[in-house]
């Protein structure tokens, strides 16, 4: 904090005239006493509407001695003053600051308040303190520094508060500033005082922040200077070119495999209990029991985990391993991409990766410019422009790089792809030339050279590239179906413990009973089942392998195999709209120009008119056509007819040049792969001629108006040349561009035509945008309108003569977009909103009390969609998140206009927050990947806008038709499969464990097992595996049922095929199962007692195979060969593993008889057995399907 003794009041820029600071650079910080009270300048927004946004000029006047002072340039935020970042938030305001030595008195500056107290009071955000980040050393002396200030609550009169400068971290409205009070200062807790009233927290906190910044020692990213050719002139080492996607190394492989398997509990848990078999006293059987299992898990882990490591490894080789040709003193030399340095100069032909970031020094091109391709950096398909550096571009040879005496100053890397500063300095002339740079001059790494030949100056390798800086790890997403699994698990652990506790109590806890309480856990481990989690993920993998072979949803790719059940469990559907409801494909379905109106079935007008227009005046007067205005009488339709033809001309002309298309003559490509263009005859080849653009939009105009006749046929930096209906070359000269942004909505461009010298503005943009700016007409926005209504996007171009003197003194103007109307046509186009349904178009909010008084509209509104546009959207999240997300949960639909990425992805999880239902974002381009990775379940189409968002989804379709089918047969499936497969796994474990409990009751509680060896392992595996997997096969209805009712997939959002309800039934059944099981085979068999774990065990076989049976509702005919495989390797087992079925084969010496087991005793009681246990369960499903059937069974019989 400053001493007291110091005043600061800011300074205009206007008046200290000669001082300019440089950029970024700040000036010392050497400060010396001042006057004996500080200044506080706050402001109130509404006061300075007129001035420019979040800049203000603070002074109007001042005394001339002080405009001699130095100024020192500061920051005033809500934290204080502090030194200008580059990389600061946008409210942030910059102000001139001048210091008062030795003053005596206050002063009184025009727009600020005077302050006579040593520190002005603070109420949250509505007064800022005057305080630098840089210590004063010369003033802090050991008793000052005792001194600690702090804010507290205290009433002031209105005209003593403060006025608020900055919006940032503001969270009242202007009305609110009445209410505020302010804060008065007093002495801070220090001592004792201080450590008991939460100073040890502080100390703990900063002592383990600063053991993190130890362990992490990430590297502070800086500025650097690169010389041309010169690597070893670097100021440090940067990271090697090396791209390494890999998740372990050699060492970490292991490891990394066992904690991400171990991190889960149910693993950890048969982990434990295998290892305790090592101890003698708790051993209870063979060790391949319990290993076998883990160990079959652990090793198809690691199997998987390696294949994948290898596959990334060998892209990861064959990328590092490209050769490209670095430039050099003696020449051209081939290099590995792995091995290019900072500082190299890169040679990159045409369809050729770019292997780091490069600034642009040369191309072949003579334009000195070159196209390249960025769709694996930005999921754009359209070429990009670039722009050579022109002092290199003029060098006579390649060679001649070398010598001059050049380097690159370049700012430290970052994240931002769209955005660069940077300088290039030759110092060998006098005097030196330094020539700005921008993002028209680099050469992003993944990007595609598009045309020419490329040299580059390597400025950043390795990680610091902007590509691997914005490759973000994605959460790894776990379905709900885990969770609930393993709740589910937790729970049968508790009842594990349960009943091992209940078991030692009625042992009566005589001798070692901790001993036989760890004996009883291991006894009744299978209550949960090992192979749960096995079963679970090669039914994953057979759910995408289905999906990927469905022919009605061709080129569906499965990325994430560990989630297909979410697509049974969506709520939220979160989609854009352009390349994803739409297909992105523009067709021009009409023009309109006041008195009359094109269609699809008129554009033959529109050519007459264009052929007209271009041909003699004599054959102009016999070819023009009528275009169906609205005529008075039959005299005027000649000057009618006149009319209408130059306006079809202007317009139809105005649509071929205002664009950024570039054509693209494939075939004619020159030796080293450039672009070639001939200058003498100009024999364009129509057949060969492509169009590259910025967006499909741009591409369908042209395209258009090579349709009507006049075609864009080359395209450089200055010029452009239009042919006519009758071969003509029309040639304009490029003086100005003023491309699209999000914030202008507009778009420009500036020519002049070559025969006549005219000089011709043309604006195309939204209406909206447009509308202030064009003539006054009265038709505009009625005919936008009826378009956007239509579904159609809306342009509207127009155009102005210029002379040289208004040229040289002209205002940007730029555009984006769609707008709120045709957002809304699409979505009831494309069935999200009903034709009939109300819809709420949310009214345009800038604060606080307007967003209150829209939502309270809105909130008495009932079952109407909802239309909001993003900047509203943002206020409304600002101060009403809760409210808003409430209201519009209730929608049937919501259609969000002109969202930017970060506002769709923070849409997504505040749907999961608010809600905690399951969402899934679907889009097509690279600014849905952000939504798409934060959903539960991300969607991609490879649309015309790249493949960014298919690669970083968990599922890639290509079209958006195919997400009912993915979603209401493939995720619906997916999730009742699982949900069956899971919950039988469980009960196949909980019968066995049942068996166990009553056998060891019935044997005085002795914690002996009841099967051991193999009979375990193939009770688990060959002898019930396969019929319990068959499950990935059931289905309740057929695909089309379910696509023709949607209100199938709806009754599983309410997640009712697996829930505690389901899993007791279960529990229930497994109990009833179990102890007739037992029960029986004591009973039935008490004369041939030494046999029961061969009758109660095939009992429990045939048991099994027929509650699969039971559980399938759709028989296949895999489900029928498992039945009887399964049944057929039982009964062959029964030859070789006959030791296995005595009870007590140690001590009893029994084995299993051959000739008891085909005996008709046998057979009738093991039979008796699994129909009691088993025939109930049938009487009951019987008796709920006839009296309360399923809804699926409705429509399936």
């Amino acid at each position: 904090m400053y001493p007291p003794n110091n005043l600061w009041l800011p300074v205009s820029p206007t008046i200290y005239p000669h001082y300019d600071p440089p950029r970024n650079r700040v000036a010392p910080w050497a400060l010396t006493p001042c006057l004996s009270v500080q200044l506080r300048i706050l402001l109130r927004p509404r006061v300075f509407n007129n001035c420019c946004p979040r800049t203000y000029s603070l002074l109007s006047g001042i005394p001339q001695a002080v405009a001699q002072l130095p100024l020192e340039i500061c920051r005033l935020t809500l934290s204080g003053i502090q030194r200008p970042n580059r990389e600061s938030a946008d409210h942030d305001v910059i102000i001139p600051f001048v210091r008062f030595p030795e003053a005596k008195s206050s002063a009184i500056v025009a727009g600020c308040l005077p302050v006579t107290s040593v520190v002005e009071r603070r109420k949250m955000a509505d007064s800022i303190p005057l305080q630098p980040v840089q210590k004063r050393a010369a003033y802090y002396t050991a008793d000052r520094s005792k001194r600690r200030y702090q804010l507290e609550d205290e009433a002031s009169p209105l005209d003593e508060m403060p006025l608020m400068m900055s919006e940032e971290g503001f969270e009242n409205d202007e009305s609110d500033y009445q209410t505020l009070p302010r804060a008065r200062i007093t002495r801070r807790k220090k001592g004792l005082e201080w450590f008991l009233c939460g100073g040890w927290k502080f100390l703990c906190t900063s002592c383990c922040e600063w053991l993190i910044n130890v362990c992490r020692r990430k590297k502070e990213l800086k500025a650097r200077t690169v010389w041309l050719g010169c690597p070893e002139k670097c100021e440090e080492k940067y990271p090697r070119n090396a791209i390494k996607n890999q998740k372990y190394n050699i060492f970490t492989f292991i490891p990394g495999v066992l904690y991400q398997q171990f991190k889960f509990f149910l693993n950890l848990y048969f982990l434990v209990v295998a290892c305790s078999q090592f101890v003698s006293a708790l051993k209870i059987g063979y060790l391949y029991t319990y290993w076998a299992p883990l160990g079959f898990v652990l090793a198809v882990t690691m199997v998987r985990e390696a294949a994948d490591e290898y596959r990334r490894f060998q892209r990861d080789k064959e990328m590092n391993s490209q050769l490209y040709s670095k430039l050099t003193i003696r020449g051209k030399v081939q290099v590995k991409s792995s091995d290019i340095q900072v500082g190299d100069l890169i040679i990159v032909e045409k369809n050729q990766r770019i292997p780091a970031d490069m600034v642009f020094l040369r191309t072949s091109e003579k334009t000195g410019s070159c196209f390249i391709r960025t769709d694996q950096l930005d999921g754009e398909t359209d070429w990009k422009l670039k722009i050579a550096v022109s002092c290199t571009q003029r060098l006579p040879a390649l060679g001649d790089l070398f010598s001059i005496n050049a380097y690159v100053y370049a700012q430290k890397p970052q994240l931002d792809i769209h955005s660069f500063e940077g300088n290039f300095t030759r110092e060998d002339t006098d005097p030196s030339i330094h020539e700005s740079l921008s993002i028209e001059n680099t050469l992003w790494a993944s990007t595609v050279v598009a045309s020419g030949t490329v040299i580059g100056v390597v400025i950043y390798t390795g990680k610091e590239t902007r590509s691997v800086m914005n490759t973000s790890n994605p959460k790894n997403k776990v379905g709900m179906l885990d969770l609930e699994l393993n709740q589910l698990t937790k729970a049968l652990f508790l009842a594990l413990v349960a009943l091992s506790v209940v078991m030692v109590t009625l042992q009566g806890f005589v001798g070692p009973w901790y001993r036989y309480l760890f004996r009883f856990l291991l006894l009744f481990s299978y209550i949960i089942p090992i192979s749960l989690r096995v079963n679970l993920d090669m039914g994953k993998a057979a759910y995408g392998w289905m999906i990927m072979r469905d022919e009605n949803i061709p080129g569906t790719v499965v990325r994430t195999s560990t989630i297909p059940e979410e697509l049974g469990r969506l709520v939220y559907l979160l989609t854009d709209k352009t390349g994803t409801l739409t297909q992105n494909e523009m067709v021009f379905k009409r023009l309109h120009l006041g008195t009359v109106s094109y269609g699809t079935d008129t554009m033959d007008e529109i050519q007459n008119h264009i052929a007209s227009s271009y041909s003699l005046p004599s054959q102009s007067c016999n070819n023009n056509t009528s275009a169906t205005p609205s005529r008075k009488g039959q005299s005027s339709a000649p000057k009618v007819r006149k009319t209408v033809s130059s306006r079809v001309h202007e317009a139809v002309k105005a649509i071929a040049l205002c664009h950024n298309v570039t054509p693209v003559y494939e075939s004619r490509a020159g030796v080293n792969g450039e672009t070639e263009y001939s200058e003498v005859d100009q024999d364009f080849c129509d057949e060969n001629r492509t169009y590259q653009a910025s967006s499909p939009d741009e591409v369908a105009l042209v395209q258009w108006t090579e349709s009507v006749g006049l075609t864009l046929v080359n395209r450089d930096l200055t010029s452009m040349q239009l042919k006519t209906p009758g071969g003509q070359i029309l040639t304009f000269c490029i003086l100005q561009i003023f491309p699209f942004t999000s914030e202008s909505k507009r778009m420009g461009i500036i020519v002049r035509e070559e025969s006549s010298g005219d000089i011709t503005f043309y604006m195309k943009g939204a209406d909206v945008a447009m509308a202030t700016i064009v003539q006054y007409n009265d038709w505009l926005d009625e005919e936008c309108g009826n378009m956007a209504r239509e579904g159609l996007r809306t342009l509207v171009v127009a155009k102005k003569s210029l002379s040289e003197e208004q040229y040289q003194d002209f205002e940007i103007w730029m555009l984006t977009g769609d707008k709120l109307e045709t957002a809304t046509c699409i979505a009831k186009s494309s069935h999200l909103v009903s034709r009939n349904q109300d819809i709420h178009i949310f009214r345009p909010v800038s604060n606080r009390s307007e967003a209150h008084l829209e939502l309270n509209a809105f909130r008495r509104k009932h079952d109407c969609a909802l239309v909001i546009a993003g900047d509203s959207l943002e206020v409304c999240l600002k101060y009403y998140e809760h409210e808003f997300v409430e209201l519009a949960c209730q929608c049937p639909a919501v259609v969000c206009c002109r969202c930017s990425p970060t506002q769709k992805a923070h849409i997504v999880k505040l749907l999961q927050q608010h809600t905690g239902r399951r969402t899934c974002a679907i889009g097509d381009g690279g600014n849905d990947v952000s939504m798409i990775q934060a959903a539960d379940c991300g969607i991609g189409i490879e649309g015309k806008e790249g493949k960014q968002a298919s690669l970083a989804a968990d599922f890639s379709i290509t079209q958006f038709k195919h997400i009912g089918r993915l979603l209401m047969v493939h995720g619906r499936n997916s999730y009742k499969r699982s949900a069956a497969l899971g919950q039988f796994v469980i009960h196949r474990g909980l019968v066995i464990s049942t068996m166990q409990a009553v056998f060891s009751s019935v044997f005085y509680f002795a914690s002996v097992p009841l099967y051991q060896g193999f009979l375990m392992v193939g009770y688990a595996t060959i002898y019930t595996m396969f019929p319990v997997f068959s499950l990935v096969l059931d289905q309740d209805v057929k695909p089309e049922t379910a696509l023709l009712y949607p209100e199938l997939y709806k009754d599983l959002t309410k997640g009712r095929s697996l829930s505690f309800k389901t899993f007791l039934i279960w529990v229930l059944i497994s109990i009833y199962q179990g102890g007739i099981l037992m029960f029986g085979a004591l009973v039935l068999f008490e004369s041939e007692f030494v046999h029961v774990v061969a009758i109660s065990f095939t009992a429990l076989i045939l048991t099994e195979l027929l509650m699969v049976a039971l559980t399938i509702r759709t028989w296949h005919w895999l489900m029928v060969v498992a039945e009887l495989f399964s049944l057929a390797s039982y009964v062959a087992s029964l030859a070789f593993l006959n030791e296995y079925f005595g009870l007590g084969r140690v001590s009893l010496g029994a084995f299993l008889d051959a000739a008891f087991i085909t005996t008709l005793t046998f057979l009738w009681k093991v039979l008796a057995i699994t129909v009691v246990s088993c025939l109930p369960l049938y009487i009951l499903k019987y008796l709920k399907r006839k009296f309360s059937p399923p809804s699926y069974s409705k429509l399936t019989s």
